[in-house]
């Protein structure tokens, strides 16, 4: 009898335990704050057309529900800097994902705020900065070195990853896009 009482305390101590990863660890701004500090970043927006919208099917394993994605990129021209605020589902529940990323390696991966009830462990450092420096093969739209993964978290951390390689892969297109624009402006008189 108090060996069952001992059990049931124990398993009621434990219950709650899935629920600690949830949360809110770290607001956009502060993200933001960090990833381009000291200047203040420019707010833009993309614009899904077509091309981008199966791009990122590929990449997501689903579309991309949005017509347009909010990103900052730096305001001073020395460094090419973007940042992206990601939701991508783990298993259920959407993860909130920010990615920093200068001249198309990554320069920071933060989990703002997680839902799920298990795979929080895709917010430790341990994690994250595996993906320091990364960058995209433009050949197969995968990132250039292997990023571990954490038993029990396979969904967050798959999910960490599919964002990661979207990110790199809107970076490239902003950037491109940014060039277009700079040659427009040096070639009309």
């Amino acid at each position: 009898m108090v060996a069952a009482k001992n059990i049931i305390a124990l398993l009621l101590c434990l219950a709650p335990l899935s629920a600690l990863g949830k949360g809110v660890y770290m607001a956009p701004e502060v993200f933001l704050a960090q990833s381009f500090a000291p200047a203040q970043p420019v707010i833009e927006s993309l614009w899904l057309k077509d091309e981008i919208r199966d791009t990122a099917k590929k990449i997501l394993h689903h579309a991309y529900p949005g017509l347009r994605i909010r990103y900052w990129r730096s305001s001073e021209g020395a460094e090419r800097g973007t940042a992206w605020i990601l939701n991508e589902i783990g298993k259920t529940r959407p993860i909130t994902i920010g990615i920093s990323i200068v001249d198309g390696h990554i320069e920071r991966v933060r989990i703002l705020e997680f839902r799920e009830s298990r795979g929080a462990e895709v917010r430790m450092p341990f994690f994250t900065r595996q993906f320091v420096g990364l960058s995209l093969r433009p050949e197969t739209q995968t990132l250039s070195e292997t990023v571990d993964g954490i038993t029990g978290a396979t969904l967050s951390v798959r999910a960490v990853k599919r964002s990661a390689r979207f990110a790199l892969y809107l970076h490239q297109l902003v950037l491109a896009d940014h060039a277009a624009v700079d040659d427009t402006a040096v070639t009309q008189p």
